[in-house]
This record gives C-alpha cells, structure tokens and sequence, in this order.
C-alpha cells in the first residue's frame, strides 16, 4: 500500500513552510547550544523528574532519561507535522527520512562540540517525533476530507 499524500491547501503550504523555517530555527539554537546554556533552555526535564522523584512516582535517574527521550519525541513532532503540510507532494517515508537526516546532522555536530555528544537514542526519538508529526497529519487531512465530504453531502441534498 502507498503511503499517502496530502492534498494541498492553498495559502496553507506557505504558512506551513513559514512555520516549519521558524521552528527549524528554533530546534537549532536549542540543539547547538553549548550544554551549560542549554541547560537553562533544557532544564524542564530535570525539574519534572525531580518531581516525579519527589512524588515518590519513580527515581530520579530513570525518569530523567525517560523524560528526556520523551522530550525529544515532542521537539520533533512539530517537524514531521509542519514537513507534511509545507511539502505536501512527500510520502509519509519520505517524511521519516527527512526527520532522520536532520537527527543525524544535529548529533554529527553535537559530536564536534566540546560539551555535547551525539547519542543513537536522540536519533531514534527524533525520528519517532517526526513519524508521529506526518501521521498527525494525515490524520488531520483525512478527518477535514470527511467533514468536507459531509457537508458538500448536505449542501447538495
């Protein structure tokens, strides 16, 4: 089966692809910033884990990680989503594989900075964030065909 293909809106792919350069910008100065300023951009996941440690839900290690990995799924999100209605002539793969090289240019050049370093698992959510964005979507486009077939349907009747 095809993976499917958005159908565009006109007016629409300008502002997702205003949109997807604004948030591009964004993830970059969070990803590129040396640790110890991130650190203030990024320190959301360390005061959630020591609430969760706190509240007795879980450590303070593991829900770290796992708040940090959950993290990088949603900074990615947004990509796949916007990377959908900004290009709507890409495939659903096309999409995840663009997510993909993106996670792996930001972790090659995370490699080369003296207080960051590049991890597989960053990669892996990354990729993930941005296959749930092009699944949204399709989900989106899919639900505002059926509510225009719908009302075309009643229009006519």
């Amino acid at each position: 089966m095809p993976s499917p293909r958005l159908t565009p809106v006109p007016g629409g792919v300008l502002i997702a692809r205003v949109a997807l350069v604004g948030y591009l910008l964004f993830v970059g100065f969070t990803v590129w910033l040396p640790a110890t300023v991130s650190e203030k951009v990024t320190g959301l996941v360390g005061i959630m884990a020591r609430w969760v440690a706190d509240a007795g839900i879980a450590p303070y290690r593991p829900s770290a990680v796992v708040l940090e990995v959950l993290a990088n799924v949603a900074l990615f999100v947004p990509v796949g989503l916007l990377l959908a209605f900004a290009l709507p002539r890409l495939r659903l793969w096309q999409i995840v594989v663009i997510g993909a090289l993106m996670s792996a240019v930001i972790e090659s050049v995370q490699g080369f900075m003296p207080s960051r370093f590049p991890t597989l698992s960053d990669v892996i959510a990354n990729t993930t964030g941005t296959l749930l964005g092009g699944v949204l979507a399709v989900l989106l486009v899919r639900v505002g065909a059926g509510a225009r077939r719908g009302a075309d349907a009643r229009t006519a009747s």
